[in-house]
């Protein structure tokens, strides 16, 4: 007898729509194999009926520690990110474990619910009492389960510019964060936000950490802090270890710098995070018409061969009042803001937050439906990548470890139209191989 029984589920990345058996036991994937009438003992089955399995979603970058804060103790009523950064520090000076610890866990309860079980979180350590990264590092091993969740040391106020910058963040290194972060535009000089990066690549490199930094989160056209990232990346021997958030100065590049950039990156096999909602709320903020909107440029990078990942930044924060800790939502967004609506390009915008996402991760070693890896996956009542962001389409069933960890049942709409019998509607135009409307209707039984 094994764990789990998924039947007759269509793998999202598959060339065909076959369906497929996937066997869990142990909290792995065990065997897939085409839909048969073999009997199999399972202690729990679902039965898919063509539902599309999915790797989970990937969080490539959030602040879980700054979540739920958003008005405490007043709102950011310029919208900009100078205006946030101001509002977190005011609130910062009151954080305790139980308040961290609460709304942080609220949250990663909202992420999971809707599918997603890999989450970076960034977590500001220009604070000496470490309130927010102690508490988040108990909720890592508490969760460890369900979520996989690594924490960036982040310096929100810098590391060269604030006050025992550098040993607040060689102390975050010794308590345990999985990546080093830097904030380099937001340093005093230009020369400060070199050094700031220069030194989070040796504590990384020193304690075998990742990198992840804050890079030219601003619409200045002058700050380029993501050729030093990428250089040190390379010659580090980092590479894809490394990863530059944000690059919204990049949406105010010339053509001449941006194709030189385009080398450096690929060169340097550094990764990219683009967060299509926050990115678009703040910047531009200083701008008359025609005003920026401050992405990164996403496509223009993919074509280059940079891997490129969408991620939600803030949930209710000083820097955003929205915010739903759902990525299907920034793959709609990004794929509006980014201009990049044909078929093949919606599915690069499910790929920035999935496959894309956990390469950023390096997690890709246990991502994917696969033999002997975790099982970690995703039930989408939905015809094709196309029909799931279009819809917006939530999962049914959220797999963690081979345990059914969250389901949301199926909604139906029944209308009345004149002239017709009441029918029932979904939105689904396309129709399957057998002509019928999909819609995914999915059983979960013990």
């Amino acid at each position: 007898m094994i764990d789990l029984l998924i039947r007759e589920a269509r793998l999202i990345d598959a060339a065909t729509s076959e369906f497929v058996d996937i066997h869990c036991d142990g909290g792995v994937i065990v065997k897939i194999q085409p839909t048969t009438s073999e009997a199999i003992t399972a202690r729990t089955v679902i039965e898919a009926r063509g539902t599309l399995a999915s790797p989970p979603y990937v969080e490539p970058h959030v602040h879980l520690d700054t979540a739920l804060t958003a008005g405490e103790p007043r709102w950011n009523l310029s919208g900009t990110l100078w205006e946030g950064i101001a509002c977190w520090a005011e609130r910062k000076k009151s954080l305790t474990r139980e308040d961290v610890t609460d709304r942080v866990s609220e949250v990663l309860r909202w992420y999971v619910a809707n599918g997603v079980l890999h989450v970076r979180s960034h977590v500001d350590v220009t604070d000496p009492s470490f309130v927010a990264l102690d508490a988040l590092i108990e909720l890592r091993d508490q969760m460890r389960d369900v979520i996989d969740l690594q924490l960036v040391a982040f310096p929100q106020e810098g590391i060269e510019s604030f006050p025992n910058g550098r040993e607040l963040l060689e102390e975050a290194a010794r308590r345990g964060v999985d990546a080093i972060g830097a904030i380099p535009h937001f340093e005093d000089t230009r020369e400060d936000g070199v050094r700031s990066i220069e030194y989070a690549v040796d504590v990384a490199l020193r304690h075998g950490l990742l990198v992840d930094a804050h890079c030219d989160e601003i619409d200045d056209e002058q700050s380029r802090f993501i050729e030093v990232l990428a250089t040190q990346a390379l010659r580090s021997g980092l590479r894809d270890k490394v990863t530059a958030s944000h690059t919204t100065a990049m949406g105010s590049y010339g053509p001449a710098y941006s194709y030189k950039l385009q080398r450096i990156l690929l060169r340097s096999g550094i990764n990219l995070v683009s967060n299509p909602l926050i990115n678009l709320h703040l910047q531009g903020r200083f701008d008359g018409y025609p005003k920026r909107r401050g992405l990164t440029q996403v496509k223009e990078m993919l074509a280059a061969g940079v891997n490129v990942a969408f991620g939600h930044d803030d949930i209710m924060d000083p820097w955003y009042p929205l915010g739903t800790a759902n990525p299907i939502q920034i793959a709609l967004v990004g794929a509006h803001a980014t201009q990049m609506t044909s078929p093949d390009e919606i599915v690069e915008c499910y790929r920035m937050v999935t496959d894309r996402a956990a390469a950023t991760l390096n997690v890709m070693d246990r991502y994917g439906i696969d033999e002997g890896k975790p099982a970690n996956l995703l039930l989408l009542p939905a015809l094709d990548t196309f029909d799931l962001v279009r819809r917006q389409v939530r999962p049914s069933h959220v797999i963690s470890r081979g345990r059914i960890v969250a389901t949301t049942p199926a909604s139906t709409t029944t209308l009345q139209w004149p002239g017709r019998e009441p029918e029932f509607v979904d939105g689904v135009r396309m129709k399957d191989a057998a002509g019928a409307s999909w819609r995914g209707e999915v059983k979960s039984v013990s």
